[in-house]
């Protein structure tokens, strides 16, 4: 998990909490999709990590700007990843997801790993976009960066 402090995401956000995604990703863009319509007070935001913000966010941390292997979930000024980000993602969610975070009692550890795995497969068993996800003008005002 990356403990650190990121101002900038969250200034981007109006303060609210961000999940980075990767654009391209079926399996992520579907899930974006599915926080949205879960989220009925509007307070995720979202932004792809190919974006500027994104670009911009992986170069702070020192991570590489062009492996997608994670999502990252900023939350008041925090950053999260992998199954810690999830975890803390889904409290934001309408019932009953926010009681799937009681399965971060399970050791970090061994939640990454199953996280790994589906990430690294995510392409072969999901798809992959040519481009970026592109927000509909009803959910655009979500998307930052």
């Amino acid at each position: 998990m990356i403990r650190r402090h990121d101002p900038d995401i969250t200034c981007a956000a109006a303060g609210g909490p961000v999940m980075l995604f990767d654009g391209v990703c079926n399996l992520c863009s579907g899930w974006v999709h599915f926080a949205i319509a879960r989220d009925p007070e509007a307070r995720l935001r979202f932004a792809a990590v190919q974006s500027p913000l994104g670009q911009a966010f992986l170069a702070r941390h020192g991570l590489p700007l062009d492996v997608y292997d994670s999502f990252y979930f900023v939350e008041d000024g925090m950053v999260y990843e992998k199954s810690t980000a999830w975890f803390r993602m889904v409290r934001h969610l309408r019932w009953p997801w926010p009681w799937f975070r009681a399965g971060a009692i399970v050791p970090r550890g061994l939640r990454d790993v199953a996280y790994d795995l589906v990430a690294r497969n995510r392409y072969r068993w999901f798809g992959r976009r040519e481009v970026c996800l592109v927000p509909t003008p009803d959910i655009a005002a979500r998307f930052i960066g």
